[in-house]
């Protein structure tokens, strides 16, 4: 009744828009589901001054043209019609009100095509209208989802189905809907071009959860069995979110490290590897790994994956810890400083995890840290005791790495005590040990003869440096009767020291003065004096005692009862002297300077002192013998 209503409306509508020409209106597209009728609204004109007595009509089936022979749906004049369309087709309008709508029932899949109407007025008066109509024969409703659906804003989606037929109507209904939403059903709607669809739709917002969901609609016609289902994948757009990555990651220099990020988005994410802003990798896809081969702790740090879409981003980071032996360790500081004053120096160095940090001298620990990447010396006062080398030390579970510096402490002159003046055969020798940094200037003074002998004279002084030692020694020959006073002056640009060498051993000078051929000349007249006492007492025994018997043990005098004092010193000397040299380290022969006579006198006479001590022995011979 309501679709009957309409047509009359309709017509009405046509009626007063009549042209007065050749003309057709009708849907250019129509549609209905397998098993159900259809019907195709239709109107068409001619001119007015045709005025027919009786108006016919034929509808033909994909072909306009009779001389094709189209098949014929619907012919007014003689009710002959093709084989496809015998109970199917009948004429719903009245030609004579110019009303062409034609019905379809139990259409199928082969009435499926374009329809084209013909007027028929008689005589020559007959024309096929180029206007057409095409049916399609569908067995899904039609559901429609905005072409973007985007996750948390508000969607609709709709299901749409023909509702042509006057004779059956459809109902709708929405099938895995649950969670999404309500249906809303807001029934028949009339389209542009005269047709008629039924509609529902559903109202929801959507989750990244709802992407790829199977919604579906039904359509199905009360007092039938016809039931036509139709389903719609959505498409759910939403931005990346990160949900899958590494924990930080520790890892040994030089081993191979693996990275992994993925992400899920729709569309797929722009996946991208990035440390400190530079870019490392990067590719369209829902996981991506970063490999590092042989890491080095220059590739420690931390490390992003950022994914994005056009709805959106998201980024993470892992951080990479690499463990490595501590490095050669770096010393800053004070090397060089002046007695009295605060030495600051800092050792530091880079290691994973840090380092135990200590400095040694001498196998002695004078600092140390735990897990610190600096240490810190502070030495108050240094003293000439605190010059030397000292090492630090950085060392973990992967290595152990050291450092050696010295620390030159600069101080005035100190002349040792050891320094003094001896005598060693026809010559004195003076030794003067100084301590000083820098290198000082040494000389020796003579006051009594006026006379400054530096260390640069080489052919009087020797000199040599052991560390913070400087050993020179002066020699003077034909000295040892009468040794001068000797003054060791040492300086440097922090100060002047000076001391008068004292001298050692004076009971050695007797045996200096006499010298190596006194020496043997008194030891001859020695042996002679033993052996004149030894026949006078023989002689005398026997006048004294006539009864002497040859059996005894006459007395014997032994040499020491006519000993000099000083003579058995003369090995004793000798022995330290060699024992002195060596303790100096002195090569060879040191340079001798001679004060009394040129050394070519020596091959010329002996001694004074020699004869001297020859003339003294005989005399002291001379009253043991009395």
């Amino acid at each position: 009744m309501i679709f009957l209503t309409a047509l009359s409306l309709f017509w009405i509508m046509i009626s007063a828009s009549r042209g007065g020409h050749w003309g057709a209106w009708m849907p250019s597209s129509i549609s209905a589901f397998e098993g159900t009728c259809v019907s195709i609204p239709c109107r068409f004109d001619f001119p007015d001054e045709l005025r027919p007595a009786v108006v016919h009509g034929v509808w033909y089936f994909n072909s306009p043209y009779p001389k094709n022979y189209p098949p014929v749906v619907f012919k007014s004049r003689t009710q002959v019609v093709h084989e496809s369309f015998q109970g199917r087709s009948r004429l719903l309008g009245d030609l004579g009100l110019r009303n062409c709508t034609l019905l379809l029932s139990n259409v199928s899949p082969e009435l499926g095509g374009k329809y084209y109407f013909r007027g028929d007025l008689g005589g020559y008066n007959q024309y096929t209208f180029s206007e057409h109509s095409i049916l399609d024969i569908i067995n899904t409703p039609n559901i429609v989802v905005p072409p973007e659906v985007v996750a948390g804003t508000e969607v609709e989606v709709s299901c749409m189905v023909p509702d042509n037929c006057p004779e059956l109507h459809p109902e709708l209904s929405w099938l895995g809907h649950e969670g999404l939403g309500a249906p809303a059903v807001l029934g028949r709607l009339r389209e542009d071009e005269g047709t008629w669809v039924q509609v529902s739709l559903l109202h929801f917002v959507p989750s990244r959860e709802a992407n790829g969901h199977r919604l579906g609609c039904q359509a199905s016609f009360p007092n039938s069995t016809l039931q036509f289902e139709g389903y719609a994948s959505l498409d759910v757009k939403y931005p990346p979110v990160i949900v899958e990555m590494n924990s930080s990651v520790e890892a040994i220099e030089g081993s191979h490290v693996s990275l992994l990020c993925g992400a899920d988005s729709n569309p797929p994410p722009l996946l991208t590897w990035m440390r400190d802003g530079t870019v490392l990798r990067e590719a369209v896809a829902g996981s991506l790994y970063l490999e590092l081969e042989e890491v080095t702790p220059g590739e420690d740090g931390v490390y992003a994956c950022l994914a994005e879409n056009a709805y959106g981003q998201d980024n993470r980071t892992v951080g990479l810890s690499v463990m490595y032996a501590p490095w050669k360790p770096t010393v800053n500081g004070t090397v060089v400083a002046v007695e009295g004053e605060t030495v600051s120096i800092l050792c530091s160095t880079q290691s994973n995890p840090d380092p135990i940090l200590t400095i040694f001298k001498e196998k002695q620990i004078l600092a140390t840290v735990i897990y610190e990447s600096e240490l810190q010396l502070e030495l108050p006062a240094v003293t000439p005791e605190d010059d030397g080398e000292y090492w630090c030390v950085a060392e973990n579970q992967y290595g152990q790495r050291a450092t050696a510096f010295n620390l030159s402490v600069e101080f005035a002159p100190v002349i040792l005590l050891e320094s003094h003046c001896a005598a060693a055969r026809d010559m004195v020798q003076c030794l003067c040990v100084v301590k000083s940094n820098p290198e000082p200037s040494v000389a020796f003074e003579l006051p009594s003869r006026n006379v400054t002998v530096n260390e640069t004279e080489r052919e009087f002084v020797y000199s040599e440096r052991s560390g913070l030692l400087l050993t020179n020694i002066l020699t003077l020959r034909g000295q040892a009767q009468a040794p001068p006073q000797v003054i060791c002056l040492a300086r440097n640009l922090y100060g002047t020291k000076s001391l008068e060498l004292p001298f050692q051993g004076a009971h050695r000078l007797m045996w200096a003065k006499i010298g190596p051929v006194g020496a043997v000349v008194a030891f001859a007249i020695l042996i002679a004096i033993v052996c004149y006492i030894t026949q006078t007492r023989r002689k005398k025994n026997v006048t004294e005692s006539p009864s002497f018997s040859a059996g005894d043990n006459p007395p014997v005098l032994f040499s020491s009862d006519f000993r000099i004092s000083g003579a058995p010193e003369k090995y004793e000397r000798e022995r330290r002297l060699g024992s002195e040299r060596r303790l100096l380290g002195l090569r060879g022969e040191p340079p001798e300077l001679d004060l009394s006579y040129s050394h070519s006198d020596l091959g010329k006479r002996p001694t004074k002192d020699s004869y001297t001590l020859t003339e003294e022995l005989a005399e002291y011979a001379e009253i043991r013998v009395k």
